[in-house]
């Protein structure tokens, strides 16, 4: 893989975490039954927070520092 499309790849990981946040709460809010659960809804929503969300972060960070140590090596 080239240096120039690293950081893409990782902008497209992030991408695809932060959208699996989404489809897995979604797919919670569908399956959530309050007489069932214990847990209110919004505790599924922070855990899944951590799950996608944090990591999504830390590699759209990761990708726009590599972003930006490619572009000043080729200049």
């Amino acid at each position: 893989m080239k240096k120039a499309t690293v950081w893409k790849f990782l902008v497209l990981v992030s991408a695809l975490l932060a959208g699996g946040f989404a489809v897995h709460t979604v797919i919670d809010a569908c399956r959530y039954d309050r007489t069932l659960t214990s847990f209110p809804f919004y505790a599924y929503i922070l855990v899944h927070a951590l799950e996608y969300l944090v990591p999504s972060l830390l590699v759209l960070i990761v990708a726009l520092v590599a972003k930006k140590k490619f572009a000043n090596t080729a200049n």
